[in-house]
């Protein structure tokens, strides 16, 4: 009998062991946060509202953030705005981080009501008037999503008053992850035009002045246009121009499975035949990189010309054309093949090949375990000199944000990382095991940006708020920052 109790408390030793590994590092409010080579500077609970994209803008003496939102929570589908004592739809934050320590909300622009992904105003691009061909140069734009609905274009030249501009392509299927050329105008906007048959696609706008916008032309892939047959491809999620110098729009289709990647002629999709044939389509195409059918392409950031140290002596090929491929986890838990990092090397552009990958070890942090979704979601988009082809951000989820060295793209090295408490505004997510729900609540970095200073934002899809965060240790050697 003493040798089976020996062996039953063996076992049970063990079996405590696992499971207080398993759960040792889910976050419990109070709890710090986990960092390595970054540091949380100052933060706002952005009112508790779902955040996607941030944005962060130079105004004179100013730095201010603006902040796009999903809907709202079946909990709480309006929160309640303190500045204007009201409930109101997720819409556009905008927040002064002029002293980033201390953020101060200013305004809140409400969106299109709804839930989740079904409101709020998720996408925001700023652009100052005097940098438009025909802009006001006293005005400062915000162009943003107004649900899957329509897309807006405000007069934010006062943050604290925003002022409505002009409505853009109203009665769309859906919206999404805009590009806006400040210097030219044209914008790329993700839409659903009623008569495609894809839910997103690119509709092109003159923007120049944005009072009065004008249409150049839809795009997308051949058999998404109105009248053709057979299956529909992957629909788009987000592009990045090169503007006219570059001659490039990189487009990213798919979101976690069965992605493209489609190199495009810029001046050919502005100037080509606007009739979206299948033929017309193909036009401007340069190349297109198939993804697995494992992952999609939520951001593609292109890093042209980025000298490579190990080819330094090489006669040919010393620089390169890289371009870096970040998927978007959809399913809690780890319920998908994972989604991570990509670099692909397309200086030949029509033979484009991918060179190297980054994932955040699972392990390291338990994170199929801790709840809600792990894997990476976006980048850092800002092409400013402090971090531009030396450093990347990639919001990775209950992973937090991580920093990668992507000097040498073949050989991408994380550097730091920052995962923020959760507060008890935190919402939870949920699994459904034997058909019932089993919610955890984790941090769910959604998206990052980079300003000119070098501070990071992140902001969280649970209603966490917004983290501005900085470098510390052997990371600010990456950057080069003192």
């Amino acid at each position: 009998m003493t040798g089976l109790l020996k062996l039953a408390a063996t076992f049970w030793i063990i079996f405590v062991a696992c499971c207080s590994a398993a759960y040792a590092q889910q976050q419990v409010v109070g709890a710090p946060p986990e960092a390595s080579n970054m540091k949380l500077v100052g933060s706002n609970d952005l009112q508790a509202r779902s955040a996607y994209q941030p944005t962060i803008h130079h105004q004179g003496d100013r730095w201010i953030a603006y902040i796009g939102h999903h809907g709202g929570t079946d909990d709480i589908p309006s929160p309640v705005n303190p500045l204007t004592e009201r409930a109101e739809p997720n819409g556009t934050s905008i927040v002064d981080v002029t002293d980033p320590a201390k953020p101060k909300y200013l305004a809140h622009i409400p969106g299109q009501e709804g839930k989740y992904e079904g409101g709020g105003a998720q996408m925001v691009r700023v652009c100052d008037g005097k940098a438009l061909p025909k802009g006001d140069p006293n005005a400062v734009y915000m162009l943003r999503t107004f649900g899957g609905e329509a897309h807006e274009v405000w007069n934010v030249a006062v943050p604290e008053k925003p002022v409505l501009v002009s409505r853009i392509a109203g009665g769309l299927k859906d919206t999404h992850k805009n590009w806006w050329e400040c210097d030219t105008g044209i914008a790329f906007l993700v839409s659903g035009a009623p008569d495609w048959r894809t839910r997103r696609m690119t509709q092109v706008y003159d923007l120049s002045d944005p009072a009065n916008p004008k249409k150049i032309r839809d795009f997308g892939l051949p058999g998404q246009e109105p009248g053709s047959t057979g299956a529909v491809p992957t629909e788009l999620h987000g592009p990045i121009s090169t503007g006219p110098d570059g001659n490039r729009v990189y487009f990213g289709y798919g979101t976690n499975k069965g992605g493209f990647i489609q190199i495009v002629d810029r001046e050919k999709l502005l100037k080509g035949p606007a009739e979206p044939t299948a033929e017309n389509l193909r036009l401007p195409e340069v190349s297109r990189l198939a993804m697995s059918a494992f992952n999609g392409a939520h951001t593609t950031f292109p890093m042209l010309k980025m000298p490579i140290a190990e080819f330094a002596k090489d006669k040919d090929g010393k620089s390169r054309d890289i371009m870096m491929v970040v998927d978007e986890a959809i399913l809690n838990e780890c319920a998908e093949p994972r989604q991570m990092v990509w670099f692909a090397d397309v200086t030949v552009e029509n033979r484009p090949m991918m060179i190297s990958s980054y994932t955040v070890p699972e392990a390291s942090g338990n994170f199929c375990q801790r709840g809600g979704r792990f894997g990476s979601h976006s980048s850092n988009e800002s092409m400013a000199p402090v971090y531009y082809k030396k450093m990347v951000f990639i919001a990775f989820f209950n992973a937090g944000v991580r920093a990668l060295d992507i000097r040498d793209p073949y050989h991408p090295v994380e550097v730091g990382f920052f995962i923020p408490s959760i507060t008890k505004a935190t919402d939870k997510r949920c699994v459904t095991i034997d058909g019932k729900d089993r919610c955890k609540v984790a941090i769910q970095t959604n998206n990052v940006e980079t300003d000119d200073r070098g501070y990071i934002y992140i902001v969280d899809r649970a209603n966490t708020g917004l983290h501005i965060l900085e470098l510390t240790g052997p990371a600010r050697a990456v950057a080069g920052l003192p």
